[in-house]
C-alpha cells in the first residue's frame, strides 16, 4: 500500500479495516450531495488522527486541571487565534464536539430556564435545536418559531423566503431574549441586519447559526453576521471543510460565559486532536484559493439548480444563493416522496438526503423534498458542467427507479465521472 489517509488506519482489526476501506470505495466512486458533508484535506484527517488524541485537557489553555498541558494549549490558542482573524470575531471557543453543543451552551449562557427564543421553524428551515420537540432544548427554553413567505407561482417572486414581517410580529408579541438567525435547510442568503434592527426593537440578544454557510462567509461567498450578531455558532465539518465539529465566536462581552458554559456546563475533556485539525482547516480557510473555491462553490449550485428545474424539478424558493437546492419533488412526480428518492439514488450511486419542504404535507421522516449541496463534489473539482450532468443521471434513476437494469447504467455513469474527479487522487489505496 503506498501513502494514503488509509495508512493511518491499518489496525490489528481486519473487520473495521474492511469497512474503513468500502466507504473509502464509496465516497470516491459515487456522488456526494449532502449539502452537510464535505471532503477534508489529508492534512485536516492527519491533525484528526493525530497522537492528541491521547491527552486529557479539561478546562482551558492556562486553566487546566491536568498536567502536560503544554502542547495543547498551544495548539487550541492556535486554533483560537486563527478563528478570531478568519472571522473578524472578539472571541473563539473552539471546544465544541458539535454544532448542537455549540447551540445548547449559547443558550445556557445567555438566558435562563423558560426564557423565550425566536427561531426558525424546523419544517420551513430550522434545524433540531431551534426549538423541535424532540431536541432537549425545548425542555428548558420556549420556543417561538418564525417562517417563510408561502409559495408564490410568480417566477419573479416565487416566495418561500424568510418573512421579516412575521419574525418583527412574534417578536413584539412575545419579547423574546434571544433571536436565532440562520437555517439548515434555506437556500438563500440570509441577512443578519434586519434580524439585528428587530432585536434591537424588542431588547433581545442575537444568534446566528451558521453552521452550513460558515466555509462561504470565510471565503466572501456569503455576507458576514459577525458585526451584527452577539454570538455566531457553526459546524467546522460543512463548507469550512474541517473535521467534525463546532465552534463559537461572540463578542468580548459575552466570552466568560459561552466558556463557562462549553466547559463545565455542557462538555468534559475536549477533543485536542479534533481542534488540531480545525486549526488546519482555519489556516486553510484564510488562503486566498479557498475564496476562489466557495465562489465555484455558489456558481456550481446554480447552475446544479438551473439544470434541476430544467430537468422538471420545483426549486423551493425558485433557485439558490448559496451551497445547497432544496427540490420539491411533487411536481417531478406526484408519487415520488423524500425517502424514496434518497433510496433510489443510492442505489444509482448518488447520495442525498431527504427533506422537508415548507408546508410539507408528509412526515419528516418520508417528506416531499430532497436537499442537495455542491460543497463535497466542488472540492473534488467538479464544476458547471459536471453538475449539469449529475441532474441528468438523477433524473433517469428515479424515473426509470422501477428498473434495476437501468439504475445500474445510471451507477456506471456515476463511477466514471468520479473517476475524473477523485477528492484524494494523490493517495492509492
Amino acid at each position: 500500500m503506498g501513502s494514503s489517509p488509509l495508512d493511518a488506519w491499518i489496525t490489528n482489526d481486519d473487520e473495521i479495516t474492511a469497512l474503513l476501506a468500502a466507504d473509502w470505495d464509496r465516497q470516491t466512486t459515487t456522488v456526494q450531495l449532502i449539502a452537510s458533508e464535505n471532503f477534508a484535506s489529508p492534512s485536516v484527517l492527519a491533525a484528526a488522527g493525530s497522537i492528541l488524541t491521547n491527552k486529557y485537557a479539561e478546562g482551558y489553555p492556562g486553566r487546566r486541571y491536568y498536567g502536560g498541558n503544554y502542547v495543547v494549549d498551544e495548539v487550541e490558542d492556535l486554533a483560537r487565534r486563527r478563528l478570531t482573524a478568519l472571522f473578524g470575531a472578539d472571541h473563539a471557543n473552539v471546544q465544541p464536539h458539535c454544532g448542537a453543543n455549540a447551540n445548547v451552551a449559547v443558550y445556557e449562557a445567555l438566558l435562563d430556564a423558560g426564557d423565550t427564543i425566536l427561531a426558525m421553524r424546523l419544517d420551513q428551515g430550522g434545524h433540531l435545536t431551534h426549538g423541535s420537540p424532540a431536541s432537549i432544548t425545548s425542555k428548558f427554553w420556549k420556543f417561538v418559531s418564525y417562517g417563510v413567505t408561502p409559495r408564490s407561482d410568480d417566477p419573479a417572486a416565487p416566495g418561500e423566503i424568510i418573512d421579516f414581517d412575521n419574525v418583527r410580529e412574534l417578536a413584539l408579541e412575545h419579547r423574546p431574549k434571544l433571536i436565532v438567525a440562520g437555517a439548515t435547510a434555506y437556500s438563500r442568503q440570509i441577512d443578519a441586519a434586519p434580524f439585528r434592527e428587530i432585536a434591537d426593537e424588542v431588547g433581545a440578544l442575537l444568534m446566528f447559526d451558521a453552521a452550513h454557510v460558515a466555509g462561504l462567509i470565510a471565503g466572501g461567498s456569503h455576507p458576514s453576521p459577525v458585526p451584527y450578531a452577539d454570538v455566531v455558532t457553526f459546524t467546522t465539518h460543512k463548507t469550512l471543510r474541517g473535521p467534525r465539529g463546532g465552534a463559537i465566536i461572540c463578542r468580548e462581552e459575552h466570552a466568560k460565559k459561552i466558556d463557562s458554559a462549553v466547559f463545565p456546563g455542557q462538555q468534559g475533556g475536549p477533543l485536542e486532536h479534533v481542534i488540531a485539525a480545525k486549526a488546519v482547516a482555519f489556516k486553510e480557510a484564510s488562503q486566498p484559493s479557498f475564496s476562489t473555491y466557495t465562489e465555484q462553490i455558489v456558481a456550481n449550485a446554480k447552475a446544479f439548480a438551473r439544470a434541476l428545474a430544467s430537468e422538471g424539478f420545483r426549486l423551493v424558493s425558485g433557485g439558490t444563493d448559496n451551497h445547497m437546492v432544496l427540490l420539491d419533488l411533487r411536481d417531478f412526480d406526484g408519487e415520488l416522496t423524500g425517502k424514496v428518492a434518497q433510496e433510489v439514488l443510492d442505489r444509482a450511486g448518488i447520495t442525498t438526503n431527504r427533506n422537508t419542504i415548507p408546508d410539507d404535507p408528509r412526515s419528516p421522516f418520508i417528506t416531499s423534498g430532497l436537499r442537495v449541496g455542491s460543497a463535497a463534489e466542488t472540492t473534488a473539482g467538479m464544476r458547471e458542467g459536471e453538475f449539469e450532468q449529475i441532474a441528468a443521471l438523477m433524473s433517469r434513476a428515479l424515473r426509470k427507479r422501477d428498473d434495476e437494469l437501468a439504475l445500474v447504467e445510471v451507477r456506471n455513469d456515476v463511477a466514471a465521472l468520479c473517476a475524473k474527479f477523485n477528492p484524494y487522487a494523490n493517495f492509492t489505496k
